[in-house]
């Protein structure tokens, strides 16, 4: 995901239980009405009310003002007291539930604990605002904002940082920016620090405050690493008298589950647990509680081994060409974990005690086969259902009878969350596991029993995919077509990669049809909501791709003469020059200022190109695929010296895999996906080696990193739809592909449907969700389909555009 809403999938769940949705609800309006001679904007989560005719400045000292459940009215109508009285411009969040979703466990750390924001115009009017609202809200708790200085001992905190939306790019994404001294915009970075633009001073108001954050408690604990974060506190190995030891943190109104309940009181949960489970092996020892400033923490022992999840996604053996042997011994290892895992819950429950959230996650294996469980801060008696769990591995009886059946599965098929969206797929996962796996008799009869499925739908048939995603059209929406990842409601859901012009897309080539009312939808939006991204992907030009191929293309032309007046260095496909070039080739506009641009951006990148991403997407197989098309229409050989130097990019980033395979590497991880890995970088390579024929020696391991079964996500971009649709460019093999597409088949609405990232909610989009199966499994019907623009077109048989480089 290239934008921070997507980011944020939790927060997308609380609106619908089957797609990702925002929350929008304005039951704080009536907490903050709008003044007389006020005016007033709203945005997804936001409510701005300023003075008729006010002028704020485009940055400066801003004030955060957080709250808890409790008394979030009451702060809120203090801050609207004081605003609407003084004229001082704010916004807030719109609704309870915004604000619980805003400071729930996994909610963005640097955002959280806002409830309302306070625009003063300079620093003498910060001065008063902090002075008046710090005697209004004296005694009122509320949680930390991490990004700022907190002010005094209430709910206020102070940053400096943008008031006016600008925008710059950081990193191949949009950020919101503010500005240098020397007229530069740069970003505005909101992290979880207090760090001021160093070219900005302190005002005097702020003094005692710093003072006071340089007076912290010393941190008893040298830290070596982070291990975990979420917005309730951070997971930390550290040592102390030579001995290692882990670290968690508690923030106090932070990190709220669905009832509300905070960080810190999850701590005292799981001191709880860990003072009555004091002896049981497999279970580090608890060993003190201190705080630290305001924040609590445990420190208990740390038991050796990586998370379960790690486990098995570093030895499954699905995940390449394993050989009968291999899967024997994965099923023989793992079989031992789960019932040491199912031991060691057996021991704790003997202490009265219900861990109440098991998972992967909180498993830790070590080589020699050892295994502990960690994390009890939803642990009890069981009388108290946990107000978090884990997607697919979550329930409110049994809590944890219910997670080891799910873990039993899980270790073969690790697709746990699908079976929240459709319980009923349960047979089909343990058919698949059974097929593949030799395990005890009666071991899959067993999760069975345990999990209790509804009937098994009706097979997965292709053909009803266009079913489910015309279903899913919410034409009365003006935010949205189709429901997709949340990365669309930042592009007002228009865009290629998650909105309606990719679904449209995605229909049209697949056979199913032109819809005249979904267009005059993607239309009546781009007019209403003209794009500001200039991407292919995520913005103009893949709109007015689509709009120029269903025939309107006046509209078309106005949506790239707007994107030529934003500026970009991204190189990439997806964002930019690549895709912008690409596009302007198509459409007959003059793409050599942009292709020349590129290449000053592809000889800037020198040996830093090794240190960004790879693959289709956003490496540097996109810049090789304009640099292709531009010598198939120019004839001019130079641009195939481009594209090779740019593909050998990609290419140095591959490294040697199992099964002779290729795949891109990222850190500890090996990606084969369309966008990401491997199957993008073998359909330019494919494309590149029709004119340079040593490239195509690369393409046989990039083609066999598309073949393993086991792939967690179905989607096109990052998922099985995406290794699919190479494989049956290129000729490869795809029955195993197809048929395991009913792995992820959830029914809906008379057809079948597919999750999107992370499995949580349907998605209907090109990237992530049906649109992009749908896509995929017509290419696999019928390979000389048209695909993803650009990728198979045929190279002319002379020369069309004139080179003037």
């Amino acid at each position: 995901m290239r934008d921070a809403t997507a980011r944020r999938y939790g927060e997308f769940c609380h609106a619908d239980p089957v797609f990702y949705d925002r929350v929008d609800l304005d039951d704080l309006a009536v907490v903050a009405p709008l003044p007389a001679g006020w005016v007033e904007r709203r945005s997804v989560d936001w409510r701005f009310l300023l003075p008729e005719g006010a002028a704020l400045p485009d940055q400066g000292w801003k004030v955060h003002v957080s709250a808890t459940r409790e008394n979030l009215r009451r702060v809120l109508a203090a801050v609207h007291r004081y605003c609407a009285h003084h004229g001082t411009a704010f916004k807030h969040l719109r609704s309870e539930t915004a604000h619980l979703v805003r400071n729930g466990k996994y909610a963005d750390r640097s955002a959280s604990g806002k409830l309302v924001a306070v625009y003063p115009r300079d620093d003498a009017h910060l001065a008063h605002v902090l002075a008046r609202l710090g005697d209004e809200l004296a005694g009122e708790a509320g949680p930390t904002v991490l990004s700022d200085l907190r002010h005094g001992a209430g709910p206020l905190h102070v940053r400096y940082g943008a008031f006016a939306p600008r925008w710059v790019e950081q990193g191949g994404r949009r950020v919101p920016a503010i500005q240098a001294p020397d007229g530069r915009l740069v970003p505005d970075e909101r992290g979880t620090g207090f760090h001021p633009p160093e070219w900005v001073a302190v005002p005097d108001c702020l003094s005692a405050d710093l003072a006071a954050r340089e007076r912290r408690t010393e941190f008893p604990y040298p830290v070596e690493r982070a291990l975990h974060f979420s917005n309730g506190g951070g997971v930390y190995l550290a040592r102390r008298g030579g001995t290692r030891v882990v670290l968690k943190e508690a923030r106090p109104h932070s990190g709220l589950d669905r009832d509300g309940t905070d960080a810190v009181t999850r701590l005292d949960r799981e001191e709880a647990a860990l003072r009555a489970l004091s002896g049981v092996d497999g279970v580090p020892e608890l060993l003190e509680r201190f705080q630290v400033w305001e924040h609590h923490y445990l420190a208990v022992e740390h038991l050796p081994g990586r998370p379960f999840s790690q486990w098995v996604a570093a030895h499954h053996p699905l995940t390449r060409e394993a050989s009968p042997d291999d899967v024997a011994d994965y099923t023989r290892r793992a079989l031992a974990v789960l019932d040491r895992v199912a031991d060691i819950a057996a021991a704790v429950h003997a202490r009265g005690i219900v861990h109440g959230d098991l998972h992967p996650r909180n498993i830790l294996v070590d080589d020699t086969g050892a295994v502990g469980l960690v994390d009890f801060e939803q642990a009890g008696d069981g009388t108290r259902p946990a107000g978090l769990g884990a997607p697919g591995f979550h329930a409110l009886e049994d809590p944890d009878g219910h997670a080891l059946a799910v873990l039993r599965l899980w270790a073969f098929l690790p697709l746990a969350p699908v079976l929240d969206l459709a319980p009923a797929l349960l047979d089909r996962h343990l058919a698949a596991v059974g097929a593949r796996f030799p395990l005890p008799a009666g071991y899959l009869s067993g999760i069975r029993r345990a999990l209790a499925p509804p009937p098994e739908p009706a097979p997965f048939v292709p053909g009803d995919l266009a079913t489910a995603v015309l279903a899913s059209a919410t034409p009365h929406r003006r935010d949205r077509l189709f429901p997709g990842d949340p990365a669309q409601f930042a592009t007002a859901g228009l865009t290629l990669d998650h909105g309606a012009a990719g679904v449209l897309h995605a229909l049209d080539l697949a056979g199913a049809g032109r819809h005249p009312e979904h267009e005059r939808w993607l239309v009546d939006a781009v007019r209403r909501t003209p794009p500001t991204r200039p991407g292919l992907y995520d913005g103009a030009h893949g709109i007015a791709h689509v709009l120029h191929r269903f025939g309107h293309r006046d509209l078309a032309d106005d949506l790239v003469d707007r994107a030529a007046r934003a500026t970009t260095d991204d190189p990439g496909l997806h964002s930019g020059l690549a895709g912008i070039g690409l596009n302007l080739l198509h459409l007959g506009h003059d793409p050599l200022p942009t292709a020349t641009r590129l290449l000053d951006v592809l000889d800037r990148a020198g040996e830093r190109a090794a240190d960004g991403p790879a693959g289709l997407g956003h490496g540097w197989a996109g810049p090789a695929l304009l640099f292709t098309r531009l010598f198939e229409r120019t004839g001019d050989r130079a641009w195939l010296d481009f594209a090779a130097t740019a593909l050998d990019r990609d290419l140095a980033r591959c490294t040697p895999g199992p099964g002779g395979s290729l795949q891109v590497r990222d850190g500890t991880r090996a990606l084969p996906y369309l966008w990401t890995g491997s199957a993008g970088i073998a359909l330019v390579v494919r494309e590149l080696a029709r004119h340079l024929p040593a490239f195509a020696a690369a393409l046989p391991g990039l083609l066999a990193a598309c073949r393993p079964e086991m792939v967690v996500h179905p989607g096109l971009f990052d998922g099985r739809a995406g290794l699919l649709a190479a494989l049956a460019i290129a000729g490869g093999p795809v029955d195993r592909h197809v048929d395991a597409l009913g792995w992820h088949a959830v029914p809906f609405a008379g057809g079948a449907a597919f999750p999107g990232t992370r499995l949580l909610r349907l998605s209907m989009d090109l990237a992530t969700g049906t649109a992009g199966v749908l896509l995929a499994v017509a290419c696999a019907l019928d390979p000389t389909r048209p695909f993803l623009p650009f990728l198979t077109e045929p190279a002319p048989a002379r020369p069309v555009l004139t080179d003037q480089r």
